[in-house]
């Protein structure tokens, strides 16, 4: 096999895996060698501003079985260790709080977990016992565009380091009869200590966008896109989460998209809340459970939370940073995710790949497409049909609301009740001045004869009623107000008190002005 060839990975009579002829137990040893003899003859160089010409300095040290005076003897073949960009990435490690200690700590500690690949790439994927890091084979066009990408990802760590795009702490290559290895350590997305009850690598497209049927024969197998639609009817965030959660994906894909980049993916993780385990049964294969993740911005809360200080909040050992959600059935979720698979540059090969699917299929469907148009069908998929917000009732009075209406009404009704006693009153003493009034106006007209043509007392009684009662529900047209001047006024949240009041008050007005115009 060419050392430059894609990775492929066999496995011998031990059933242990190899890679480009390396058996998986010696890659991971010389992988933890390799790494703690760099970042510790790293640390003797001295802390200083990255330069331009950092991002293409490649390092390389020769490990001998039998060891020298700067390395330790092993048990591996011999072999070389190139690191590339040293000071770069060591920068990007201190920008995401990872001590050299600590680096070393979770790396070379204990032996690397040997984790299932379900792409097609071939490669294959450690991970630390702590659960911080991944360590993934990459070939020779991925990690070289990784090298031409440092620079423009530098500038965008600066700018943002709260990103759901893959952080690499470390590129790395390995030498052995001839063959080359490189590998690439990022940031773990899914942790162990949760179970993952779904786990989804979604791009956007429909075609051949299905898990095969030896992938779902797995224990935890990893579905995609037209699984999730045939699965979930969407996952429904607060809105203040999904906006946040879009807005991070959206400023993700203009950075991906500048750099000419697609065919990326998200990987997805849900654990169900409602769902309790097993007895014995963790997310960890080995039993254990890690504790939570200690490098800054690596959780998916931290990712999408501009401020910190919510991420913080829902960053424990019972959530390890997971971002909350629900199912349309209202289930309790936490989600983990982020973006993987970003070293696909959309070079003359991937052209090709397209326009020739395009031909036999629908080309808006297949994976491989334009990143521009690659960018706006992953947006549009994951803002619609993965993510969704929670649609709140706008109708429905909060608790609040409906003490505070209810407080409305008593004092309204209190109120109502001393105007009304005030206006009884008042209504009493006018009524026995005029019983007055009638009583001299009997005497005094009692023996004239009554003409027919004028009203009576009791006429005139009736008409003024009549009159004051329609002239007291006259509109102004021009308006479009009642003109009782009387009339309280509340809120609209409680038309009956509105109402209650308009009628009291026109009910004790009607009685005034029917004992005015008869004094008239």
């Amino acid at each position: 096999m060419s050392s430059e060839a894609g990775g492929t990975v066999t496995s011998n009579t031990s059933r242990e895996k190899t890679y480009k002829k390396t058996t998986s137990t010696a890659l991971k040893g010389a992988i933890q060698l390799g790494i703690g003899y760099t970042v510790g003859n790293l640390s003797s160089k001295p802390d200083r501003d990255v330069l331009m010409q950092d991002f293409y300095v490649v390092e390389s040290v020769f490990l001998p079985s039998e060891g020298s005076n700067l390395t330790p003897a092993h048990h591996y073949p011999d072999f070389r260790f190139k690191t590339y960009a040293p000071l770069a990435f060591r920068y990007f490690r201190e920008l995401f709080g990872i001590k050299p200690d600590d680096y070393l700590y979770s790396i070379c500690k204990e032996p690397l977990i040997e984790l299932s690949n379900p792409g097609a790439s071939g490669s294959l994927f450690y991970l630390t016992s702590d659960d911080e890091f991944i360590i993934k084979t990459v070939q020779h066009k991925e990690a070289e565009f990784l090298q031409k990408l440092l620079p423009g990802y530098y500038m965008n760590l600066n700018q943002n380091p709260r990103t759901l795009l893959p952080k690499f702490y470390g590129l790395y290559c390995m030498q052995s009869g001839g063959i080359n290895i490189r590998v690439v350590v990022m940031n773990n997305v899914l942790p162990r200590s949760l179970r993952m009850h779904y786990k989804y690598d979604l791009k956007g497209s429909t075609y051949k966008r299905r898990a095969s049927r030896k992938e779902r024969e797995k224990t935890c197998p990893t579905y995609k896109d037209l699984d999730f639609q045939d699965i979930h009817e969407g996952l429904h965030f607060d809105t203040e989460t999904y906006n946040a959660l879009m807005k991070t994906l959206q400023r993700d894909c203009r950075v991906l998209e500048s750099f000419k980049i697609m065919d990326y993916s998200l990987l997805l993780g849900i654990h169900v809340l409602d769902q309790n385990p097993r007895d014995g049964e963790t997310g960890g294969g080995d039993g254990k459970r890690p504790l939570g993740q200690r490098v800054l911005y690596s959780t998916a809360m931290e990712s999408i939370q501009g401020d910190g200080r919510a991420a913080e909040a829902m960053t424990t050992d019972a959530t390890m940073g997971g971002i909350p959600a629900r199912t349309h059935r209202d289930e309790k979720l936490l989600i983990f995710l982020g973006i993987i698979d970003i070293l696909q540059s959309y070079r003359f090969i991937k052209k090709l790949e397209h326009s020739w699917k395009a031909l036999v299929y629908d080309g808006d469907t297949v994976s491989v497409h334009r990143p521009g148009f690659y960018a706006n069908r992953f947006l549009k998929f994951m803002s619609t049909t993965v993510f969704r917000k929670i649609q709140t009732n706008r109708f429905s009075p909060s608790k609040r609301t409906r003490n505070s209406i209810h407080a409305l009404k008593s004092s309204s009704q209190e109120l109502l009740s001393s105007q009304k006693e005030e206006k009884s009153e008042d209504r009493a003493m006018r009524l026995g001045g005029f019983r007055s009034l009638a009583s001299l106006d009997g005497q005094v007209f009692g023996s004239s004869h009554h003409d027919p043509m004028i009203p009576s007392l009791g006429q005139a009684y009736s008409i003024s009623t009549a009159v004051s009662s329609s002239s007291m529900f006259a509109t102004d047209r021009s308006n479009d107000r009642c003109v009782v001047g009387s009339c309280s006024t509340f809120t609209l949240e409680d038309s009956a008190i509105c109402l209650t009041s308009e009628q009291s008050t026109m009910d004790v007005d009607r009685d005034d002005g029917s004992v005015l115009d008869v004094y008239l």
